[in-house]
């Protein structure tokens, strides 16, 4: 497991706990920690509250509290990259935000049937590894994933398939 992604998430997590919000770690660091496998991850993907209707919604309200995210990444060095995809990067760490509403919709994943987790009294939630596969396979029929991927998806979704027969 990449300890230093996963410990960045929780620096992270840790200041957005202060302000009442509770993130999900999604995408391969997510992953590594429920797997115990490398999955060499590239960057940081995070959710937090916003509007479920995800990418209907410009791009500037579509996550609540939003503006306090900002200053909450700029307060730890980040530069937002891309508003778009609310993307900041410190020192080539990408972090990205997505909307936790979005979960039930896209992947079937309902949001009270999240885990609780908790390290040094930081609050976050992380998928199990079905809540994963039902994501992996969703995410895998999206053309544009799949492309930047390179199928990375399919190996993920074999992976969880035989986790948890």
């Amino acid at each position: 497991m990449n300890n230093q992604k996963f410990d960045e998430f929780i620096k992270i997590a840790k200041k957005l706990n202060d302000i009442k919000i509770i993130p999900l770690l999604m995408g391969s660091v997510g992953l590594e920690v429920v797997t115990g496998e490398n999955w060499k991850a590239q960057d940081l993907d995070i959710h937090v509250p916003g509007d479920k209707r995800g990418w209907e919604v410009p791009p500037e309200i579509s996550i609540h509290n939003w503006i306090d995210i900002v200053k909450i990444m700029e307060s730890m060095a980040y530069s937002l990259i891309d508003l778009h995809e609310h993307e900041f990067t410190k020192e080539g760490l990408s972090v990205q935000f997505g909307i936790i509403d979005t979960l039930p919709n896209f992947a079937g994943v309902q949001l009270d049937d999240l885990e609780m987790q908790q390290k040094e009294e930081v609050k976050y939630y992380l998928l199990n590894p079905e809540q994963y596969l039902y994501v992996y396979k969703a995410s895998s029929k999206d053309s544009y994933r799949a492309d930047k991927n390179n199928n990375k998806d399919l190996i993920k979704i074999d992976f969880l398939k035989n986790m948890r027969c």
